[in-house]
């Protein structure tokens, strides 16, 4: 196993080859004492996976939460992203996202990473924030390669389907080695990237349980309440650049200095058309009708700029039998949207006369006049102006030792401590302004008529808004719209918080090597201090209130592990693992804000903050088996189980008393009771699964039938809550987990020979909840999604490369239902694309 991973570790990668990184990769898994999945560089690159997360996604048991198309959150064993630590180089990540823990996989451009290395069962010395497991993003150093100097340039230009636009990404690296005994190294890599992405999106109903309100004896027939057509149109670019700078002046000291920056730019315009607030149903069959309803006419424009910044630093020292690491850092991410913005015309409540037809999905509601012919009608209803800004920043530093110890061979006991300050802040900004009395404002004044094919030409689009000649007609017009600030304290202020989170840890732990066997007790323990800050919001409220409720919250935790192996053959490894973890809550839900809604009915709703949640607690257990193939590959099978305590849930309790933000509620005040909205503990949630991994490569087959080979994994995954949720309807017993699908996997066919390699990659995963209703009927799901991408390359020399890249062949959608699948909630279709270029290396 030593011999197959140095010799990886000293080749150079030739990104048109898989067969390295995917060399490499294996070498990485068998070498390891614990669970653990792997991917290297090209690996990572050998498919068409635009970013981190589509890369990982191949990976078993893994799938990831999409926006726009493109992975975003990383999914292991069907755990909330939340529940997944995220590094770079082995230090924590921040997150930009103000609402949860989750770090944005897709602000990391592929092109940058030298290695992906998933942990499923954690050892001692990673953090025990990872129930679902650790994701470590390396970047790539001057001494990960053989060759004292190298450069690799890359240019890629595309298509779209679906709106005609054109894609472009580059990317260059250049490092190496130099100085006296060649002990200095530097790496400096850029990446970017510009994507004009469109998105058909059709929004259905939440409302399926309710008969439509019909005049006649047609009362039972069920029609969805309201269907909206949003075309979005956007511009997403992204930014990456990384700076690596080694010295090693000795085999006894080695010292690096590591930076990251990348950014994320997301340039946005949505126009929506909805038709909802049904009357006057007739003609109606059991899938057909007329009905009449109103129309609305929204644009919404929205901007955001996200980026993270990393300054890590440290070294390796070995004081004789001894070996010392430090490592530091510096991380800041950052989330602005300095513009979200929509403007809402709409008619009155029956101006429209619809047909419609739900007898396929998406269904139709059709108007028999065109909006385009009564303008006039939609009357400026509102507009927000929305600011975002989440801002988190991370300070840590670690100390690892590592001593040889005389029990069996080559074991050592290490211990360490690190600390870490975490410092997140949310501030919003959202003012809503609404039609000044007396005044007159319609999208006659502001609309004109744009594409009107969507979806294929299942629907027309209706005229659209003009957001600059909205914001004209306002500039010529003052006064014509006026600010509602009731409207607009809730939102601007319930969101704002300030955390400060600091972590003390320290372990300890032995790696035993007995003969075949390899034991690797531990533990670790924590200290955390959490220290919030948040605003009680009433009616009496200003927009500019500062902060005014505080938490705080101490607590440590003690989390024992073992990973086991047992080298039964050369080949054949049995690895076992019992280990714990924890979760913290997410920062919005720990803020101790109060909201109080007294506009609500039939009871006021006081929207609160829990800063006494308890962190979700893990047991968890593995088992698996692997068999290393001869030449290149391996079969391999898990199983998994995880009992996690104080799993988190949004719960109402209705109709209940008490004094909220200084109101008291009960009776002989002036509302009796409110329903009380507030993140909660319930009791347990278990999640228990079987994962299966196999690479092939036909080596064994007579040229030119051993190019071939084959790679397909699958993971089967069960989970529930169990414990009582809150509301107007209480739920108790099993309750579904968020993002979990039952089944996840990936194929993959590929050939490589003579300079020529084709891949083509499957990707599935099945439905997963994400929100929850009052009762399994009414809980949202997002549906199953399976993506077919295929990726070429010819290389001309060792030094050029052509490729090709056909994305979304599948034109998988993203969908969501409300209990059953015909019951449509949204569905947002993308198309294919393709892409292709030229790729140096030297």
């Amino acid at each position: 196993m030593a011999s197959e991973a140095t010799d990886a570790a000293d080749s150079d990668i030739v990104v048109t080859g898989t067969a390295l990184g995917e060399r490499k990769a294996i070498a990485e898994k068998r070498a390891a004492l614990n669970f653990v999945e792997a991917l290297y560089a090209n690996d990572v690159g050998k498919l068409p996976d635009q970013n981190v997360a589509e890369a990982v996604r191949r990976l078993p048991g893994i799938s990831v939460a999409n926006d726009q198309g493109e992975g975003r959150y990383v999914i292991i064993r069907g755990i909330n992203p939340n529940l997944v630590n995220v590094v770079l180089n082995g230090l924590t990540l921040p997150a930009p996202e103000p609402d949860g823990r989750q770090v944005k996989l897709d602000d990391i451009p592929s092109a940058l990473i030298n290695s992906v290395i998933v942990t499923k069962s954690l050892t001692a010395d990673q953090d025990a924030n990872a129930i679902g497991g650790e994701v470590n993003i390396r970047t790539l150093t001057a001494f990960d390669r053989s060759k004292p100097l190298f450069a690799d340039a890359r240019l890629q230009y595309g298509s779209y389907h679906l709106n005609g636009g054109h894609p472009y990404e580059g990317d260059i690296q250049v490092g190496g080695r130099f100085g006296k005994d060649r002990q200095f190294g530097a790496v400096i890599s850029y990446n970017y990237s510009q994507r004009p992405i469109e998105s058909e999106n059709f929004q259905g109903s939440t409302n399926y349980r309710v008969p439509a309100v019909s005049t006649g004896a047609n009362q039972a027939y069920v029609v969805p309440d309201t269907a909206a057509l949003r075309d979005y149109n956007l511009i997403r670019t992204r930014q990456g650049v990384v700076a690596n700078l080694d010295w090693h002046p000795s085999d006894a000291v080695k010292l690096f200095l590591r930076g990251t920056y990348s950014t994320f730019d997301d340039n946005e315009r949505r126009d929506q058309f909805i038709i909802d607030s049904q009357s006057a149903f007739t003609n109606q069959t059991a899938t057909t009708g007329t009905f009449r309803g109103r129309g609305i006419l929204r644009i919404r424009r929205r901007q955001e700029t996200d980026n993270t910044k990393s300054l890590q630093t440290g070294g390796s020292f070995t004081l004789g039998d001894a070996k010392l690491d430090l490592a530091g850092s510096w991380t800041r991410a950052q989330k602005r949207d300095p513009l979200r913005s929509e403007y809402t015309f709409r008619t009155g409540t029956s101006a429209l006369t619809v047909n419609y037809d739900i007898s396929d999905t998406p269904y139709l509601f059709t108007p028999t006049v065109r909006p385009a012919d009564n303008l006039s009608a939609y009357n400026f209803q509102q507009v927000n102006y929305d600011r975002r800004l989440a801002v988190e920043t991370l300070w840590q530093g670690r100390a690892d030792v590592t001593l040889p110890i005389g029990i069996g061979s080559d074991s050592t006991i290490k211990a360490g401590l690190k600390y870490l300050d975490r410092h997140k802040t949310n501030e919003r900004d959202i003012l809503v302004y609404g039609l000044t009395s007396g005044r007159t404002f319609t999208a006659a004044s502001v609309a004109y008529i744009g594409d009107t094919n969507f979806y294929d030409g299942r629907y027309l689009f209706g005229p659209r808004i003009g957001y600059d000649a909205a914001e004209a007609f306002q500039a010529a017009n003052p006064g014509v719209a006026t600010v509602n600030i009731a409207s607009s304290l809730n939102n601007s202020l319930a969101n704002d918080y300030d955390v400060t989170e600091r972590i003390y840890a320290g372990y300890a732990m032995a790696t035993l090597k007995l003969g075949d066997f390899t034991l690797v007790p531990g533990v670790r323990v924590e200290h955390t201090r959490d220290r919030t800050k948040a605003k009680l919001i009433t009616a009496n409220s200003a927009l500019n209130q500062g902060f005014n409720a505080f938490g705080a919250k101490d607590y440590t935790d003690f989390f024992p592990g073992l990973n086991a192996r047992y080298d039964a053959t050369r080949d054949l490894v049995v690895r076992a693992a019992v280990t714990t973890a924890i979760g913290r809550p997410n920062y919005p839900d720990l803020s101790p804000y109060v909201s109080v809604d007294l506009t609500t009915s039939p009871r006021p709703v006081v929207t609160l903050g829990n800063p006494d949640l308890k962190a979700y607690k893990a047991l968890n257990a593995d088992l698996g088996v692997e068999y290393y193939l001869p030449g290149q590959g391996m079969l391999s099978v898990g199983l998994f189980y995880k009992k996690i305590d104080n799993p988190i849930y949004t719960q109402t309790q209705v109709a209940t008393t008490g004094t909220f933000a200084g109101q008291t509620f009960g009776a002989g005040q002036t509302f009796a009771a409110v329903d009380l909205v507030q993140p909660r503990n319930i009791d347990v949630a278990y999640v228990k699964g079987i994962e299966a991994n196999a690479q092939i490569r036909f080596t064994f087959l007579p040229s030119p039938l051993d190019g071939f080979g084959v790679a397909a994994n699958y993971a089967h995954i069960e989970g529930h809550g169990e414990g009582t949720i809150l509301g107007a309807i209480p739920r108790t017993g099993n309750v579904p987990l968020f993002l979990q699908s039952k089944n996840v996997g990936s194929a993959q066919l590929f050939y490589e020979k003579y300079g020529f390699a084709v891949r083509a990659a499957y990707s599935y995963r099945s439905p997963y909840l994400d929100t929850l209703g009052a009762t399994a009927a009414t809980d949202q799901y997002t549906d199953s999604n399976g993506q077919l991408d295929v990726n070429l390359s010819y290389q001309v020399t060792p030094q050029l490369t052509f490729f090709g890249q056909a994305l979304n062949l599948t034109d998988a959608a993203w969908r969501r239902y409300i209990g059953i699948k015909t019951q449509l909630v949204e569905r947002e279709r993308y198309d294919y694309s393709f892409r292709w270029g030229v790729q140096l290396h030297f």
